[in-house]
């Protein structure tokens, strides 16, 4: 799994360093200064929502790392609740998790080791999540949503 998600990592690092660059400006047989491409360590998440997109800032944990490494991503996200998003990952991530003191609306996070949760209505919990990120303005999440299922893009946000 480690070694799978180094080489999307380095293979998404690889393809934003030529989409980045002209081609008089390439590095030649120099993977690891392709790999160092500035839009990969950003903290930056465009989520793409129907005709909506909002900006998340993640955090700086292996979890969030990991689900980084996974970016350009487009999943379809299941209901629950009425108050979330749901998406199982077909392999586990690394997690961290604890009991929050309660959910906001934008929080992105995991539910145990292989399913992705964007909440869009706030709530206290007994639940265990580890803290992926959030969303930065949630104005308008809720009706992006809709009440069933829905797609939703994540991609590294280029200009941060």
């Amino acid at each position: 799994m480690k070694q799978l998600m180094l080489t999307l990592s380095l293979m998404f690092s690889i393809i934003a360093c030529l989409a980045s660059c002209d081609k008089d400006n390439l590095p030649l047989n120099n993977t690891e200064e392709m790999a160092t491409d500035n839009t990969v360590k950003s903290n930056k998440v465009r989520i793409k929502i129907g005709a909506s997109t909002f900006t998340a800032t993640l955090l700086d944990n292996p979890t969030a790392n990991a689900f980084k490494a996974l970016l350009p991503l487009t999943i379809n996200m299941k209901e629950l609740n009425n108050n979330e998003k749901f998406f199982d990952f077909p392999k586990s991530l690394p997690t961290n998790s604890s009991v929050p003191a309660s959910i906001q609306s934008g929080d992105l996070m995991m539910y145990g080791a292989n399913t992705l949760v964007l909440f869009y209505k706030g709530f206290t919990t007994a639940y265990s999540y580890t803290k992926i990120g959030k969303i930065d303005d949630v104005t308008g999440l809720t009706a992006a949503l809709g009440a069933g299922d829905v797609k939703v893009s994540f991609e590294i946000n280029p200009t941060e």
